[in-house]
């Protein structure tokens, strides 16, 4: 006689999900890569333009060194950068309320490859300039000044409410990207290869990134969205100074900018 064997206990709940590993939760969330055409656009443009930022920053006051054997020379190119980041920097805010911010960004790249051209072929010449690279210096702060306001408000529309906080983590790896890898090729190609080399670079990525920005879809201004006027730039300027924590911010980048 066989024995019955013991009824199976009754079915518990089911099983959780096992928890993510260490390894993912260290991992940046991707879904405004996933769900964002323009955003994987802009990253890809902002990362191939800090590699070739970085070759002109390095490049730009080791060539003024070069030229001049003076480190007050270097040193001047900070100051005049200063008055065109701040004064294109006021004008840049009220101008990406009122125009088209994909144009706004496309025309500066564009802009900002010009000018690397510029340094290119002063570079080329038998006895390169020295004035030129404070010009392009000047020119590049203002281009940086109008550019940056449209940049930072095109995120916030291209780029889901839920998402911005994602989207800000991925910006800062690609910056941490750039800046510890661009200065680093930067140094190596204007050691081995020369000031042009570097230069012809810094041309190539904007060209790139201006192949690029003619993807972006279009980021048209409100409708009753004012038109950049003195006034609006005059009014920024004094928002600005009633705020203690923008100004400790900009006097912090005054005094980089001299002691450097």
């Amino acid at each position: 006689m066989t024995e019955e064997a013991p009824p199976a206990p009754p079915p518990g709940p089911p099983a959780a999900a096992p928890p993510p590993s260490r390894l993912r939760a260290l991992l940046p969330d991707l879904a405004p890569w996933r769900s964002s055409r323009d955003f994987r656009l802009l990253w890809i443009q902002g990362l191939i333009t800090y590699f070739g930022s970085f070759m002109a920053l390095i490049a730009l006051p080791l060539q003024i060194k070069h030229l001049t054997g003076s480190p007050l020379a270097v040193g001047a190119m900070g100051a005049v950068e200063l008055v065109p980041l701040v004064v294109f920097g006021l004008y840049g805010g009220a101008l990406a309320d009122s125009v088209d911010r994909r144009r706004v960004i496309l025309l500066t790249e564009a802009g900002l490859g010009v000018l690397a051209a510029i340094l290119l072929v002063n570079a080329l010449l038998p006895e390169p300039l020295l004035w030129p690279l404070y010009v392009v210096a000047g020119g590049v702060a203002a281009l940086a000044g109008l550019q940056r306001p449209a940049l930072d408000s095109l995120m916030a529309r291209i780029v889901p409410h839920a998402q911005q906080t994602a989207a800000a983590a991925l910006n800062s790896l690609r910056w941490q990207i750039g800046a510890i890898a661009g200065p680093a090729l930067a140094g190596l190609v204007v050691a081995y290869a020369g000031h042009g080399t570097a230069y012809a670079v810094t041309v190539c990525t904007f060209a790139a990134s201006v192949l690029l920005c003619l993807r972006l879809s279009p980021a048209p201004p409100a409708r009753d969205a004012a038109k950049p006027s003195l006034r609006g730039i005059v009014e920024g300027a004094r928002y600005a100074w009633s705020r203690p924590v923008l100004l400790g911010t900009y006097a912090i980048d005054l005094a980089a900018m001299f002691f450097a």
